[in-house]
């Protein structure tokens, strides 16, 4: 057994950068002899590098040609004398066409061999739009089951991947970047250590950690702060706070917190346990009305709440179950009943620039009372847009799209709509599958060894304007939520040096009780045990049977710290990102915080009955 070390991304690619730019100042690269590396940050294949000097400023226009003419990509980039052009949108396991021209009408014309894309890159089996309507832009999803997070143009042919398990919805910010959960586990099932911001090559140029973890959602603010959503695990409850994060500092500036505005143990869908009693899945801030808007899946609500002082103003769900004193929040149907439904297990709440508010309606039970639960056979999920009226609390449905497609449209979970203008929608239903045929009650991924081979799983992506269908494309396995932008970005701008690590993930907690027990220094090989060292955290892994009392010690010269891990798992009822599952359901991830840890340690652990020396030691 060892203490493997593993460098962080940011470390990993900062040496990647110094090699590449030690190589681009010893040669004398021009337009004619460029210096090109493709995949230069290690975790985006279809992207490239190339490098040249020019002795005058000139403006430089790089440009991937398609495989016809709807398929090309590329960009112009402002004069300077010294270029670092960024290549995106290549294709895989082909050899891309790239033209690099300057405003002066010279040109050069590249070829870049990429290597195949791996089998988690899905390939669509049904696309239908123009290359007129996409006009060079790609639809991003982002993977619930096995898959990568991955790019597709209008054929559906995928231009850009990103290697890295990351998590949840990938988001464009003002200065051009992603922001999206990290690929590192903080725990189970899917809450990550926070946020990578990075470009689209792939560099990552902050990472900011939270002490509760990240899961579902982001927002940026005006001033590029940085709502995200988060929890206190400590108390047993998951997916139910909000903090304001500084984008400089990754500070925490302000939190949210859930159980201050809402009671735990009513309203509650189908899905509700007393650890995931809100689920929150979407938070959006409104300039207007200085509020939040917020989806909680496991109340069938989507809640508004004032942004200064956490005031309740109203709540969009169905008011069935919920105390007298809470229907004074609930709104009245009006308009046209006959055509109203409320949402169930909704998410990506969005208030468009009018104070209506769209969301995902997923309609997962479609009711509030178990007898009633309608089945995945006949039922529906959609997108719909409600009208509302605070002063009068009066509702309006005045939209909707995939009902009228009934089950093969229906999604337990996940999912997401997008607001383009008006009558100009993105409806995402990500996670429908199918069972022995059947509509799936429970999220697919939740389906796992023998089942899987009975399981079809399909993400379907709609675009609808002025009522017409003018995109659609369906890709098989599920996927958290589908975002349509251009690859290129002009504030996307490459910068050099080493990325940041801000924010903390603060200090783990400890257990109190360390019995005296015997010691071997023959640890079990059944037990599979690995420890991993990061720049900010241990990680133990091992195979642990259910309700195995295991406990990590670090012994100190003074002292010595103990920690509890966890052998038996919860059941989670809202799998919504299930890439960090193990296909052993023995498989044990525990991470520890180095904060608050100084000095040398051996490290024991115990396992029921026996302590084992481990051998290994840890400097902090």
């Amino acid at each position: 057994m060892q203490l493997q070390k593993m460098a962080h991304y940011i470390d990993q690619q900062y040496d990647a950068e110094k090699a590449m730019l030690d190589e681009c100042r010893a040669g004398d690269f021009t337009l004619d002899n460029p210096y090109v590396k493709l995949n230069p940050y290690l975790i985006a294949p279809l992207t490239a590098l190339v490098h040249f000097r020019t002795k005058e400023p000139r403006a430089v226009t790089v440009l991937v040609k398609g495989k016809d003419d709807g398929g090309d990509m590329g960009i112009t980039y402002k004069p300077a004398t010294e270029h670092f052009v960024q290549v995106l949108g290549l294709y895989p396991d082909y050899e891309n066409t790239v033209e690099i021209s300057l405003d002066d009408g010279s040109k050069k014309t590249l070829k870049i061999k990429t290597d195949k894309a791996p089998d988690s890159v899905h390939k669509p089996t049904f696309i239908e739009t123009t290359a007129q309507y996409m006009d060079g832009k790609i639809v991003i999803l982002s993977p619930t089951s096995s898959a990568s997070l991955a790019g597709y143009d209008y054929r559906g042919d995928v231009r850009w991947y990103i290697t890295l398990n990351l998590a949840f919805d990938l988001k464009r910010v003002r200065n051009g970047r992603f922001l999206m959960g990290t690929h590192r586990l903080l725990m189970p099932p899917y809450h990550t250590t926070g946020l990578y911001e990075f470009g689209a090559i792939g560099k990552i140029y902050k990472e900011y950690r939270i002490p509760g973890g990240y899961h579902h959602d982001q927002f940026e603010m005006e001033d590029g702060n940085l709502l995200i959503l988060t929890q206190k695990p400590e108390r047993g409850t998951v997916e139910d706070c909000l903090v304001l994060v500084d984008r400089n500092s990754g500070t925490i500036l302000k939190e949210w917190d859930y159980q201050k505005i809402l009671p735990t143990n009513v309203g509650g869908s189908g899905s509700q346990d007393a650890h995931d009693w809100f689920h929150n899945n979407a938070v959006w801030y409104d300039k207007k009305t200085n509020s939040l808007t917020l989806s909680g899946r496991h109340q069938d609500a989507v809640i508004n709440i004032d942004y200064d002082t956490g005031k309740l103003n109203w709540i969009i769900g169905d008011p069935e179950g919920w105390p007298e004193d809470m229907q004074k929040y609930f709104f009245k149907p009006v308009g046209d009943l006959s055509k109203f439904d409320w949402q169930y297990e909704q998410h990506a709440c969005v208030v468009l620039p009018d104070g209506d508010v769209m969301c995902f309606d997923n309609g997962h039970w479609r009711a509030k009372v178990k007898e009633k639960y309608v089945p995945a056979r006949d039922n529906f999920s959609r997108g719909v847009r409600y009208r509302i009226n605070p002063e009068k609390m009066e509702i309006e449905q005045v939209w909707q799209y995939g009902k009228e497609r009934g089950s093969d449209f229906f999604s337990t979970y996940i999912c997401n709509v997008e607001y383009y203008g008006d009558g100009h929608y993105m409806v995402h239903s990500g996670g429908t599958g199918k069972f022995k045929g059947e509509p799936c009650n429970r999220p697919p991924v939740q389906f796992r060894g023998d089942d899987e081979k009975y399981l079809e799983m399909q993400s379907i992506t709609v675009e609808i304007k002025d009522d017409k269908v003018v995109y659609e494309m369906r890709v098989p396995g599920n996927y958290y939520r589908a975002e349509k932008l251009w690859l290129y970005d002009r504030e996307d701008q490459l910068t050099f040096g080493k990325g940041q690590l801000l924010g903390t993930l603060g200090v783990t907690p400890t257990f109190d009780t360390i019995p005296e027990l015997p010691v071997s220094k023959t640890v079990p090989e059944k037990n599979r045990l690995a420890l991993i060292q990061e720049v900010d955290r241990l990680v133990l892994k091992g195979l642990f049977e259910k309700g195995q009392m295991v406990e990590l010690l670090l012994e100190g010269r003074d002292s010595t710290v103990a920690y509890f891990v966890p052998t038996t798992k919860r059941p989670f009822l809202a799998m919504c990102v299930g890439t960090f599952l193990e296909a052993d359901d023995r498989a044990v991830t525990f991470p520890i915080s180095l904060e608050g840890l100084s000095g040398h340690y051996k490290i024991s652990i115990i396992i029921d009955d026996q302590k084992y020396d481990t051998g290994l030691e840890l400097d902090v």
